[in-house]
């Protein structure tokens, strides 16, 4: 069993008492559901700092842009169209709960953002700006991790490359923030075996980042300096954010964000280092960005053709052995582009342009799946992104074109039928041939390339305390993938039935079917060929707050994979946790014991597990054991918090 310590300490230099990291149900399972689909949890914990921010500086509803409230990841644009439109038909909102008026907001919605939201009166744009050097919050927040056994890589006595550093991850940040006007900051990340003020990292860390982010003065919408991300369209050709795809939110199939964030995260490949500037005037708003980095890549030396070129981008920001370390800043990027919007009372249009260059050429294994991959010292796409709504109804979309001509397009529409139900379409037509660096659409494949397909869901409230929610999606792959060497085809199905009859507990099941063709397993013949892969998962959870001060939480998994065919694998998981987190008390604790039984890796099962403030994990569970944590926390002061997981 793999056990892991976890120590954060939180100093606030002004007086704040920290609170645990919270989240919705529903986003633990939009997280598990991306970890799933991406083999991998991601190192983007800028939500979580969102979330933490506008807790602390909470979002006036009567005068926030859609940019600000697309931040929240809670709210539909079709939502966020109506209330503004309410707001200026009916003025301001006298209080919080008059927000179940407007149109398509549900309790269950307004439960969710009311941490985060306030009708208070806004600050004049001259007291604003005297304040935002001075009225803000400094944090600084160091963090220790190790697995406490000992794994080959630091193991002297067994064969293999090892780890040139030491054993422990160590995070390190500074972040200044000014309700969500001003932010700067310092970043410092250690992964586990890379050194530490030694050998190639005499400086300390291996990863810096710094940013320096403005938001609202006069006509500059956002002003950043150093590392920051872009996010243009609906992602065909560039977005670099945390954004989900199918979840048991089935009306957030649109990408939602302000075209430019701060980068304050540990990953070490999804974000710009330079400056950007985005500018509105009226209803015309333009985003111009540069940025030079350097890039870890696989470096190959052709000393036939005397041309040495780039065989893979490496994203996973490790450098622990002499070969890793080799690949490190072996790739210089210059990355620039921009956004030209026109923004009506009820519709946007957009058009948006990215442009790389390489020092070194691109060339990907010469396999057949890399037909279309990107090649060459450049590259480009280009889009039009664009949206409409009327009364009830939202329709959204990107067209997209890269350098070799291929051409993509995503069309999605967000209706709400009725009061008590909501549905979503999308349509994605993206060409075998379309390729874009930094695409992140919400497609079936980890990236937008050699896709068709429809997706629908719909959202039920029937009676007060129940909903159902449930998506179908249909999919095809005109071209080879990796371990799918022919065109192929799968579907998804899911429903989830959630009941609320309190606000002391809720309890939800869901049943999900999922097929895709690959690859025979094991394949003995002269040729691969294609099989079907279905997998069934069945999920019930229970969560009871049993006083103000102690939450129970239950969880039980079925899984099938290919249950009637010659690769078949089920798998089993349970899990209890006991939260304790009394009103004004500094201590807080969670615990959670859970005992998972799985035939392999393909039958493995996602569950999130809470972590210390701006953390989360979210393993993978197969083969058989027992798993158990315990978090703690405590408010030494009102300066400072102490963690330990």
């Amino acid at each position: 069993m793999i056990k892991l310590i976890n120590i954060i300490l939180l100093l606030l230099l002004f007086p704040r008492v920290m609170e645990a990291q919270e989240i919705p149900l529903s986003s633990e399972q939009q997280l598990e559901n991306q970890a799933d689909t991406e083999e991998g949890e991601t190192e983007d914990d800028s939500w979580l700092q969102d979330l933490d921010i506008f807790k602390k500086n909470p979002i006036n509803i009567n005068t926030a842009d859609a940019d600000e409230l697309r931040q929240l990841r809670v709210l539909t644009d079709l939502q966020i169209a109506n209330l503004v439109t309410y707001r200026s038909v009916l003025g301001k909102l006298q209080t919080i709960y008059e927000l179940q008026a407007v149109p398509s907001w549900d309790v269950a919605t307004i439960k969710k953002i009311l941490p985060f939201v306030t009708i208070a009166g806004a600050l004049s744009l001259k007291d604003d700006l005297l304040k935002r050097f001075s009225g803000g919050e400094h944090t600084i927040l160091l963090r220790l991790s190790q697995v406490l056994e000992r794994s080959k890589g630091f193991d002297p006595s067994t064969a293999g490359t090892k780890y040139l550093g030491s054993p422990q991850r160590i995070f390190f940040r500074y972040r200044y923030t000014y309700k969500n006007l001003l932010q700067y900051g310092l970043t410092g990340d250690k992964d586990a075996g890379e050194q530490f003020f030694s050998g190639k990292q005499k400086y300390g860390f291996d990863f810096y980042s710094f940013h320096f982010f403005v938001r609202k003065t006069g006509i500059i919408q956002a002003l950043a300096l150093g590392d920051y991300t872009v996010n243009l369209g609906q992602g065909l050709i560039h977005w670099q954010n945390l954004a989900f795809k199918k979840s048991v939110d089935v009306m957030g199939v649109k990408r939602q964000s302000a075209v430019l964030r701060p980068y304050t995260s540990s990953g070490e490949f999804y974000f710009h280092r330079g400056a950007a500037i985005t500018i509105r005037r009226r209803r015309m708003e333009s985003t111009v960005f540069f940025s030079f980095r350097k890039l870890s890549a696989n470096y190959v030396a052709d000393t036939v053709n005397q041309e040495d070129y780039i065989s893979s981008f490496l994203n996973s920001g490790y450098h622990r052995t002499e070969s890793e370390i080799s690949d490190r800043n072996r790739l210089s990027q210059i990355t620039a582009g921009g956004n030209v919007a026109y923004k009506g009372r009820n519709f946007h249009v957009g058009v948006n342009g990215v442009y790389y260059k390489f020092s070194l050429p691109v060339q990907k294994k010469d396999e057949p799946y890399n037909l279309y991959a990107i090649s060459g010292s450049n590259w480009y796409n280009e889009s039009i992104d664009y949206s409409f709504t009327f009364r009830n109804l939202h329709f959204f979309g990107e067209a997209a074109i890269a350098k070799n001509n291929h051409i993509a397009v995503v069309n999605g529409l967000l209706v709400s039928v009725d009061p008590k139900v909501d549905l979503s379409v999308l349509h994605r037509s993206v060409s075998a041939g379309y390729q874009a660096v930094n695409g992140n659409a919400f497609t079936e494949n980890t990236f937008p390339t050699n896709e068709n397909g429809i997706y629908a869901g719909i959202t039920i409230r029937p009676y007060t305390g129940w909903k159902i929610d449930a998506y179908c999606d249909f999919f095809r792959f005109p071209w080879l993938k990796y371990q799918v060497d022919a065109p192929s085809n799968g579907n998804d199905y899911m429903i989830q039935i959630t009941y609320s009859p309190n606000k002391q507990a809720e309890v939800y099941t869901r049943f999900r079917c999922e097929s895709k063709k690959g690859n025979q397993p094991d394949n003995s013949t002269a040729a691969n060929y294609l099989v079907s892969l279905p997998r069934k998962n069945w999920r019930t959870q229970v969560n009871f707050k049993i006083s103000n001060a102690i939450t129970l939480r239950t969880r039980a998994e079925l899984i099938w994979y290919d249950k009637d065919g010659v690769n078949a694998e089920n798998g089993f998981l349970f899990f209890q946790d006991v939260i304790y987190k009394p009103l004004l008390s500094p201590f807080s604790a969670g615990i959670r014991l859970q005992h998972f039984n799985t035939d392999g890796y393909n039958s493995r099962i996602y569950a999130y597990e809470n972590d210390v403030p701006y953390s989360y994990s979210i393993p993978s569970f197969f083969g058989q054991g027992l798993r158990y944590y315990l978090n703690l926390g405590y408010d030494i002061s009102d300066k400072m918090s102490i963690w330990l997981r």
